[in-house]
């Protein structure tokens, strides 16, 4: 493990780089598939962009999904092998960035709301049925977020076959989810806060509070200038 005089620190990039605003063709390219194309027609051509590396398929999956989003802010990055389902009940902020090989999973009456500058790493799963990320969060690699889970009742009923209970989820402005974290249903994130690596967030989380383990509980509270 690293010691103090081994580490060093580096600029943050992702929160404070420049947004640039998506070309004027890009948007009225995005607009003509979104109206000149069936869903499945609009995925059959995410398909063909969803593995490459050039400039060209970034720019399509960037097109292709601001077709199908509900809302799309500029200078979005969408990596190589994403999958989701209903886009069309995601609103996703300017300066967007999402890893290769995360899943976003909606559902026909879900509410999905990210702020700006939302980090999602690669391997991150999302069970967005009713999720709200605040402005400059960070979702580590590999973290699962949860917005649903099966009653369990009656108890003759096989689980998957009983009741899908769905609780908001809600993760406030600036906080940080670690790698390999777990969120579950129904959970509040203040702002500011940390959930550390491999963190099992089973309730509320204060803001500026740091938490970790399983379950997760608070360690310590950010002071000012942390």
């Amino acid at each position: 493990m690293a010691n103090e005089s081994s580490s060093r620190r580096v600029p943050a990039r992702f929160a404070t780089r420049a947004l640039v605003a998506d070309p004027a063709q890009e948007i009225a390219e995005a607009d003509r598939l979104r109206a000149t194309h069936t869903r499945d027609a609009l995925l059959e051509l995410w398909d063909q962009y969803v593995s490459g590396s050039g400039a060209k398929a970034h720019t399509m999956r960037r097109v292709v999904w601001r077709a199908l989003a509900a809302r799309l802010g500029d200078a979005a990055q969408i990596g190589r092998f994403v999958c989701f389902s209903h886009l069309d009940r995601f609103e996703f902020g300017a300066g967007l960035h999402v890893g290769d090989h995360a899943v976003l999973q909606g559902r026909h009456d879900a509410r999905c709301s990210f702020g700006e500058r939302v980090w999602i790493g690669p391997q991150v799963f999302i069970d967005a049925r009713d999720l709200v990320v605040g402005d400059r969060v960070g979702i580590g690699p590999g973290a699962r977020i949860l917005g649903s889970q099966h009653s369990g009742l009656p108890e003759a009923l096989a689980v998957i076959a009983t009741e899908l209970v769905i609780a908001p989820v809600r993760i406030g402005e600036g906080a940080d989810i670690g790698t390999g974290a777990i969120v579950l249903p129904g959970v509040q994130i203040g702002a500011g806060a940390i959930v550390g690596a491999g963190a099992v967030v089973t309730r509320d989380v204060p803001e500026r509070a740091v938490v970790t383990g399983v379950p997760a509980r608070v360690v310590r509270e950010r002071k000012a200038g942390q």
